[in-house]
């Protein structure tokens, strides 16, 4: 079994936020593979996919997870290490989507392990599984630098940006997609240059 994470945070008031990204990309999984999330046996939502419901599985037999755990960000990494325990998931089968304010809006940086870089949820995920994590960070810029950064993850994208967004969670889940058939190698190789939708 693989797992799909998305790091976000809870509840309506932090839907469509920029440190909810990780959360929409694991929605898009959902809708693309036509399945429902639904609780779990740890703080988590899950959607559970199997091999033959989408051709982005061909020929696997293994089930894969998407995963959007409810406690919030800073806690994250509980929920995640009680799932990969309980499905019996390997560290190296897991995939965790979340949002970096050191890249510009739209782009994609995918890392097979390394520290969290200041990000409070990825630490939480670090402390419960290990530095050896995969990782894909999706770009959503660091704004007015005089700008509380807490304020502007937390805050929604501007309606000029909305284009920019869509692509990146469609882009992010192609990459997840790439994963689950190629691994962290093949998602870094075609995935870390880059939108090739903008770059002339």
């Amino acid at each position: 079994m693989k797992a799909i994470v998305g790091l976000g945070n809870p509840g309506s008031r932090y839907k469509g936020t920029r440190h909810n990204v990780g959360f929409d990309v694991v929605d898009e999984l959902a809708r693309r593979a036509t399945v429902d999330f639904e609780s779990a046996p740890a703080d988590a939502l899950v959607a559970r996919c199997r091999a033959g419901r989408r051709d982005w599985l061909p020929g696997q037999s293994d089930d894969v997870l998407l995963v959007k755990p409810v406690t919030f960000m800073n806690a994250s990494g509980q929920a995640i290490g009680e799932l990969v325990r309980y499905f019996k998931i390997d560290v190296a089968d897991a995939l965790v989507i979340l949002d970096e304010v050191q890249l510009p809006l739209g782009k994609l940086r995918a890392r097979a392990r390394g520290s969290a870089g200041g990000h409070n949820g990825l630490k939480s995920v670090i402390e419960h599984l290990g530095s050896d994590v995969s990782r894909l960070r999706l770009g959503v810029g660091r704004g007015d630098s005089r700008t509380d950064l807490a304020d502007h993850v937390l805050a929604r994208f501007d309606k000029e940006e909305a284009a920019d967004v869509a692509r990146m969670i469609t882009r992010a889940a192609d990459a997840a997609e790439t994963f689950l058939t190629g691994g962290i190698a093949a998602v870094m190789n075609q995935y870390n240059g880059g939108d090739p939708a903008t770059t002339e």
